[in-house]
């Protein structure tokens, strides 16, 4: 067998290039992470039915439920007797205030003469004697309790027959005792309302903005962002949506409610006491900060609880963090056990989730934001214990080097050849915790820990007063942008940097 030498071996791959030519897989490096990542994405939406959940999803609702955040509801009740006799009712907390008549709901009344129940006055019993009192005898006999039963009354009143509620243009209900006319942008619904049977029946195929999910049952139509409306065969409840935000300054209960900002400044300031007991000023104020629609102060108490429970805890996990993490540095504390048994301790405290720390401390000292400190400097200690000893083994050990050549003493040593180094790291990270927290303070008070999130949880569980959720989502964005930009402001100074440096 003939061995072919090198010069062969070169002529004979230049006759065959592409014999000899070698596979490079780099050429197919972007098709195939492209074919990988549409791999992943497909197990990914497979395993969690994305498409079952976007095809289920009822969108109608979350528009509703965005819509509530910039906008505010009336809800007046058409309540039909079976008299044919109607009245409109507003729910006790409804911002329209006290003697409602709004122009957009129109109504006819006429005087009737009706026949009501009304139960008849319990009868006089003489009072005996306290010498033959006996408590075994009966409290009344049974003819007197039959003359307590209800009787007939008849009363000739004014009552409404029909009503008209507007709810755009080209949007209306039309109220009667027997029948419901809806109209939306040219198109027409009756239903018909049999109240011996309860039952709301309709007149044709139903479109797609009025739901009735079973025969003779109850109607929901739905009028976009004016409103919608149910119906019922004894009650008509409507939701008339404006937007904007309602009483967010003065109550209905307020002296101050319905007046023009002129009128306000113009009782503030020269307008005689509305109240003798104190200026109107001091009402105007205390009618803000305690308006129960909003309760500003609470939400504002709420709020600075919040920030201060973050800045406790990063401020008390930056303390017990920076000693703890020389003990971590294996080029500052040369102990093996040691070095080890300080960083398993801040993986315990980290690897535990802020949440759950919030939970425990819950329950262990109630909730409160004693809690909510403690979970946060459980969480962080870990976290910038790590951080910081990490820092502290990449140090430049020239410094060090040099202190202790001139005859410094071991602290000597890591004050001047250690902290000059480390500190504006130490403070840049501390302030980007204490940032951070502010927001998982947020989080972690909705389980119980105050502050802020406490008060948010509550009004998104109530699921109607999504404006007043709007309202602290829009403080806490305000809070947290004016902490960013304190918190780069400073890291910047700390890191001898600026942004508006030029090189």
């Amino acid at each position: 067998m003939k061995t072919l030498d090198a010069a062969a071996m070169n002529a004979l791959e230049a006759r065959h290039p592409e014999i000899f030519r070698r596979f490079d897989w780099r050429h197919f490096r972007i098709p195939l992470l492209a074919v990988a990542c549409i791999l992943y994405l497909a197990s990914a939406w497979w395993y969690f039915g994305v498409s079952k959940v976007v095809h289920d999803a009822n969108w109608g609702i979350a528009g509703n439920y965005l819509a509530d955040w910039v906008s505010y509801e009336i809800r007046p009740e058409i309540s039909i007797g079976k008299d044919g006799a109607m009245s409109v009712d507003y729910s006790r907390f409804d911002p329209i205030g006290p003697n409602p008549n709004p122009s957009w709901i129109q109504s006819r009344k006429e005087t009737v003469t009706r026949v009501i129940e009304a139960p008849a006055a319990a009868p006089t019993v003489p009072a005996a004697p306290k010498s033959s009192f006996n408590f075994m005898a009966p409290a009344a006999s049974a003819p007197q309790q039959a003359q307590a039963a209800a009787v007939t009354q008849t009363r000739t009143e004014d009552v409404t027959t029909e009503a008209r509620v507007e709810l755009g243009t080209g949007r209306r209900i039309d109220v009667s005792p027997d029948k419901v006319v809806l109209t939306r942008d040219g198109e027409t619904v009756v239903l018909t309302l049999d109240h011996s049977a309860g039952e709301v029946r309709a007149e044709g195929t139903l479109p797609s903005w009025v739901e009735q999910r079973s025969p003779g049952g109850r109607v929901i139509a739905y009028f976009g962002f004016s409103g919608w409306t149910d119906i019922s065969a004894e009650r008509v409840r409507v939701r008339r949506r404006f937007l904007g935000w309602a009483n967010f300054v003065f109550d209905t209960n307020s002296a101050f409610f319905g007046k023009s900002s002129a009128e306000v400044v113009r009782l503030v300031t020269e307008g005689e006491r509305l109240d003798p007991k104190q200026s109107n000023l001091s009402l105007a104020v205390n009618d803000i900060l305690y308006n129960p629609s909003w309760q500003h102060l609470d939400v504002w108490t709420k709020l600075l609880q919040t920030v201060i429970m973050a800045f406790m805890g990063t401020l008390m996990a930056m303390v017990v963090a920076f000693p703890l993490s020389f003990f971590a540095a294996r080029n500052i504390f040369r102990n093996r056990p040691a070095n080890q048994l300080t960083k398993r301790l801040f993986d315990f405290l980290r690897s535990v989730d802020m949440l759950i720390w919030a939970l425990f401390f819950t329950r262990a000292f109630g909730p409160g934001p004693l809690a909510g400190i403690a979970a946060i400097f459980f969480t962080d200690t870990g976290t910038l214990g790590k951080l910081y000893s990490e820092a502290l083994e990449n140090i430049d050990e020239k410094q060090r080097e040099g202190v202790r050549s001139v005859g410094g003493s071991p602290a000597a040593v890591q004050r001047y050849g250690v902290l000059p180094q480390i500190m504006p790291v130490f403070l840049s990270q501390a302030l980007y915790f204490w940032e951070s927290n502010t927001r998982s303070a947020t989080i972690i008070g909705a389980v119980g820990a105050g502050g802020i999130g406490l008060k948010l949880w509550e009004a998104m569980r109530t699921n109607s007063d999504w404006e007043n959720v709007a309202y602290m989502v829009l403080l806490i964005l305000m809070v947290v942008y004016v902490f960013d930009t304190v918190s780069n402001a400073l890291r910047s100074r700390l890191m001898g940097t600026s942004r508006n440096s030029h090189p």
